[in-house]
């Protein structure tokens, strides 16, 4: 049985005459230590302190995380609770306006990267998504698909910490992928051609295929994406450019480790002697934006090499597989950049086993 929305008064004996009101909706048919908790404050005492109603109020807020990420595991599901969202005003009161919702979508393994995003989301939407779903369709056969780190407990405890409530996160590919699927968006030779598309065939068709369905499922006001996969960023504006939908792109800053290493889900795989040589791919970046910012122009060749010959002081680095200089709009490849221009220099190696990838923006 559920109790509606009650406004309850009730004061303090220490902080006289000052009244707190608190709108409670709870259900009965859980007697849990939130409803007792809440149960409590449904009683005029008037001596309840403020300090023992703040530590009530806390005990059943904290008991009551788990259940304020929702889950949503099917489109037909998430399309049901999309339908529902409305703008809440200041004081919780429920507006008949569509809301501004923002969107990031996640592999999951969540890490400070993700939450950056979904911390400025937060900021300038009304309602936050998050996706999580190993997409196979952007993985080459012989990539990390079935090693991937999938952690959905631990990463929806850190999305209720943040207070994100709504997480749609298929519970099969099949979900995703009908059993008579055959439609893709496939971005074409520019990207194909790009340094990273040659590393991994077939990628970026993946990519803008799973992209395109969650933002058509989501339907967001706008969607964060992270710098760190830069060519990705650039694929997704340009799709939403050339397929008129209605949305922003929003490209978040890099978020680093204090010694520069980029975040990343896969810096999990590294041994302890390969994380303590990761950040040379930092550091290499680095170099070329001091050659950058040296000269007015400066060769393509000349920024490559400089970045290679960093990488190459640390044994760890087994195989640089590209360094890549590129338009920061198209990225298509420059051969030389002016200082007015700028460009994105991009690179992926392999520190032992792991394959890394990062990008440095100069401008």
């Amino acid at each position: 049985m559920f109790v509606h929305v009650y406004e309850i008064i009730y004061y303090s004996n220490i902080l006289s005459a000052k009244l707190v009101r608190l709108k409670l909706r709870c259900d009965f048919s859980r007697l849990t230590l939130t409803s007792i908790a809440y149960a409590v404050q449904f009683l005029y005492v008037p001596l309840l302190t403020m300090s023992a109603a703040a530590a009530i109020a806390c005990t059943a807020r904290r008991s009551t995380m788990s259940a304020s990420v929702k889950v949503y595991q099917t489109v037909p599901e998430f399309r049901e609770a999309r339908k529902l969202l409305r703008k809440v005003d200041t004081d919780g009161k429920i507006l008949p306006l569509l809301p501004d919702v923002g969107f990031v979508p996640t592999m999951g393994a969540l890490h400070r990267g993700h939450l950056s995003l979904l911390k400025q989301a937060q900021q300038e939407n009304d309602v936050v998504v998050c996706s999580i779903f190993v997409n196979p369709t952007q993985f080459g056969p012989t990539e990390d698909l079935d090693r991937y780190p999938r952690q959905l407990e631990r990463d929806c405890e850190l999305l209720q910490e943040l207070g994100i409530e709504h997480v749609f996160a298929p519970s099969s590919v099949e979900s995703m992928y009908s059993k008579y699927h055959v439609t893709s968006v496939d971005p074409g030779i520019c990207f194909e051609q790009t340094e990273e598309g040659k590393s991994r065939p077939g990628h970026f068709k993946g990519v803008a295929t799973v992209v395109t369905k969650l933002l058509n499922i989501v339907q967001p006001t706008r969607a964060y994406f992270g710098q760190k996969d830069a060519a990705q960023c650039v694929l997704i504006k340009r799709i939403v450019n050339d397929l008129n939908m209605n949305l922003d792109i929003i490209v978040g800053d890099t978020v680093r480790e204090d010694d520069g290493l980029a975040m990343s889900s896969r810096n999990a795989y590294l041994s302890a002697s390969e994380r303590s040589a990761a950040p040379i791919i930092y550091q290499s970046l680095l170099k070329a934006r001091e050659l950058f910012q040296s000269k007015e122009c400066v060769a393509s060749c000349d920024l490559i090499d400089v970045v290679e010959q960093t990488l190459k002081t640390q044994p760890l680095v087994r195989e640089i597989q590209y360094v890549s200089v590129d338009c920061r709009e198209t990225m298509q490849t420059l051969t030389k950049v002016h200082y007015q221009e700028g460009a994105i220099v991009s690179l992926a190696c392999r520190i032992g086993s792991v394959r890394l990838i990062d990008n440095i923006v100069l401008q």
